[in-house]
């Protein structure tokens, strides 16, 4: 899945900085980049972190946050460092010293995730402001934002900044754009009827196929609020989600949420949309996006329906997280953190030294015990798959940034000709 995913981030980002791309990326089970030897100190994972450097660092340090783990000074340090002179973050800036600029561009998506986790380790107040104003700034007339200032809104972009203000303890119905819209009348736009296809789900952008789980995931969890981090849900939840009339944002969520939840029923999990092209085949499971299903549930209140894709998590998630990275540690340490799941007994796995092991020694509460496969550092011994990273959340930008620029129509997960 993550080979998948790398892929259609390095195709979408080939096709918009007219570079090549190797085609042999897309095939399952190709091998990982080589590590750079000029990776900087404190960035978790050893894959190329063009594309995701301020994301998986990010995610890495909520997790651990959530966790009771102190992370190194000098992890906190890489991703201040990241930051631009007027707040924004970009994917990832190579030289800091540099201005950013064209070629190391802000996006919102980095710069919502970097908020949220410079927010919870406390200490980077003036870092956190600088960021929420620059996200303010930006704003679109609707309410919502694109991935890079001026680009339409869409459901994922606008729920990473929700969480951001959330994060800084800002109200984000409060938030409103010259229009007097609010990321919340944003984000009701895309919410689907219960009728037709995908009902109850939130597309990416209005009129826009795939992605679906994803987006839906996103904005249950913002419409509620929350951000990467939800709090462990209290009680049994009352009763399960059902679509219905979707009149207002919370009746919205609630629908994104049974949607989520008839989509992992029968198996436990989400499965990856279907190339366009491909040979018939059985989808294969989407862990990243079981994961934030599992936290969107959690967050809607319905503890239960998250119960089955998070059992499925326990038994798969591990040797996923193993060659996938820092990030796919991070999403399941945060789904068990959801869950009130012990993230250190994950199905017999030790998720938190697992994540500390892609990374530089925390300063206090790393674990002690090894993970499943007898190894406290597995994520280092399986190869650190580009980071593991490049959720669909970073991708879906880069990915529709692609098709407008360079004039190419992406569908799914595979690039064809317009």
């Amino acid at each position: 899945m993550t080979t998948v995913r790398r892929g259609a981030a390095a195709l979408a980002a080939a096709a918009v900085l007219g570079t090549g791309f190797a085609p042999a990326a897309l095939a399952a089970g190709s091998t990982s980049p080589s590590p750079s030897a000029d990776l900087p100190a404190g960035l978790y994972g050893t894959g190329d972190p063009t594309y995701d450097g301020v994301w998986r660092q990010s995610l890495a340090l909520l997790a651990q946050d959530t966790a009771g783990v102190t992370p190194a000074d000098q992890a906190v340090a890489f991703l201040t460092g990241q930051q631009c002179a007027d707040g924004a973050f970009a994917a990832y800036r190579p030289d800091p010293s540099a201005a950013c600029d064209a070629k190391t561009k802000p996006d919102t998506n980095s710069s919502g995730a970097a908020a949220q986790a410079l927010a919870a380790l406390g200490g980077q107040d003036t870092a956190v402001t600088k960021t929420v104003g620059w996200l303010k700034s930006v704003q679109n007339n609707d309410g919502g934002w694109g991935f890079y200032p001026g680009d339409a809104s869409d459901a994922n972009s606008t729920s990473a900044v929700i969480g951001a203000l959330a994060a800084a303890g800002e109200k984000p119905a409060e938030v409103t754009s010259k229009d007097g819209k609010s990321p919340y009348d944003s984000l009701r736009t895309f919410a689907l009827p219960c009728s037709g296809d995908d009902g109850g789900a939130f597309e990416y952008q209005k009129g826009t196929p795939g992605f679906i789980a994803d987006s839906t995931a996103a904005a249950v969890t913002a419409a509620n609020g929350r951000g990467l981090v939800v709090p462990p849900a209290t009680g049994t939840g009352g009763q399960d989600a059902e679509c219905g009339s979707g009149a207002d944002l919370a009746d919205a969520a609630r629908n994104g949420a049974a949607y989520l939840a008839d989509e992992v029923a029968e198996t436990g999990h989400l499965d990856t949309p279907p190339m366009p092209g491909a040979e018939d085949s059985d989808p294969a499971p989407d862990y990243g996006n079981t994961a934030d299903a599992v936290v969107a549930l959690s967050a809607q209140g319905v503890p239960q329906q998250a119960a089955k894709p998070l059992d499925w998590l326990k038994e798969n998630g591990a040797s996923w997280a193993e060659q996938a990275g820092p990030a796919a540690w991070a999403q399941l340490v945060l789904a068990a953190h959801a869950t009130g799941t012990d993230p250190r007994d994950f199905g017999g796995t030790d998720l938190v030294a697992g994540l500390n092991a892609t990374g530089p020694a925390p300063k206090s509460g790393a674990s002690a015990q090894p993970n499943a496969s007898g190894s406290e550092a597995a994520g280092e011994e399986a190869g650190d798959d580009d980071g593991g990273s490049l959720t669909t959340w970073w991708i879906v930008g880069v990915f529709f940034i692609a098709a407008v620029g360079v004039g190419f129509l992406f569908s799914g997960r595979r690039k064809t000709q317009g």
